[in-house]
């Protein structure tokens, strides 16, 4: 088996509690807009709507608490700065997407870290998004560079050794993205001969390559590097948890389709920084409050709910 590397730039960060003024400078940038003359040409029709997606004015709110003070320097570090600055994807529709036109994000997994900020005390103003690859997750939690990462985080044993984890607050499935016109590819089962492409370091691309050594991994930095290489014919399939995949099969359903069943469950979590223990479990009972009160769901649903799927029942949290 052949595994090919490469890379492309990750974004900087933007806040959300309205779209900034101006225009970031990132390289998801050209990034996200080359995807999305490829997604519309490949399309071929003119007049095609828009894809669906998650309007600022849909979102819920959420109550922000006040008075918050918690014995962790985590916490302390992100008061003492007026603000948190969160880790998250910037290419991933439906889940956690960068606009590059205004630099806001959207999806469920930034509502998610909307609801921690503000069980925190900090209102979406007061909350800085930074793009982070799957790559430098853990270096970025370790070095301070964010507080907490949402992001398709998988919980395993090998990161927990790293960094800390609060959830899960959603089980999703590894699957696979092809063209809807491609019959040669129902499941892993059919991978072998085929170019996969998914994310480097993600927990995907290295199930692709210890269970199914017949089929050629192709790793880069970002999915939607993956889904243009999907759609140019440079790559046979694209995998990822389905939720993302989800999400870019809605951009372009007469183009990409899901290929049979998920054949993994991928825990999400919260990153935080291995050692501050009481940060990670404030999280872990913001998850639960916000679960409870209803807040998920309406995040659920708008948001990953615009792709049809109904919202599952919220995974109990793993305390430890």
């Amino acid at each position: 088996m052949r595994t090919h590397t490469a890379s492309a730039d990750a974004g900087t960060a933007a806040r959300t509690g309205a779209p900034p003024r101006r225009r970031p400078r990132s390289a998801v940038v050209p990034l996200a807009a080359l995807l999305a003359v490829v997604l519309l040409a490949a399309c071929g029709k003119s007049g095609t709507p828009p894809p669906k997606g998650p309007k600022p004015k849909d979102l819920p709110s959420y109550q922000v608490a006040t008075d918050v003070n918690l014995d962790s320097p985590t916490f302390r570090s992100a008061k003492s700065r007026g603000k948190l600055v969160v880790g998250t994807k910037a290419d991933q529709p439906y889940v956690a997407a960068q606009d590059p036109a205004t630099g806001y994000y959207s999806g469920f997994d930034v509502e998610i870290a909307k609801m921690m900020a503000a069980s925190l005390g900090f209102g979406v103003d007061r909350i800085e998004f930074k793009t982070i690859t799957s790559a430098n997750r853990e270096t970025s939690l370790q070095n301070g560079e964010v507080d907490y990462y949402v992001g398709t985080y998988t919980i395993n044993d090998n990161r927990k050794k790293l960094v800390g984890f609060a959830g899960p607050y959603y089980i999703a499935g590894q699957a696979l993205l092809v063209r809807k016109d491609d019959k040669s590819i129902n499941g892993p089962q059919d991978l072998a001969g085929k170019k996969v492409c998914s994310v480097a370091g993600s927990t995907p691309y290295q199930r692709i390559v210890a269970n199914y050594p017949k089929a050629t991994a192709v790793a880069y930095d970002s999915y939607s590097v993956c889904v243009d290489n999907l759609i140019s014919l440079q790559v046979d399939a694209v995998t990822t948890d389905d939720t993302i995949l989800k999400g870019y099969a809605a951009k372009v359903p007469d183009q990409l389709r899901l290929a049979g069943e998920p054949f993994s469950k991928e825990p999400y979590g919260i990153g935080v920084p291995r050692g501050d223990r009481t940060f990670r479990l404030a999280l872990d009972d913001a998850i639960v409050a916000h679960e409870q009160n209803g807040d998920w769901k309406r995040a659920y649903d708008s948001t990953l709910g615009l792709s049809g799927v109904p919202a599952p029942p919220p995974p109990p949290v793993d305390r430890y």
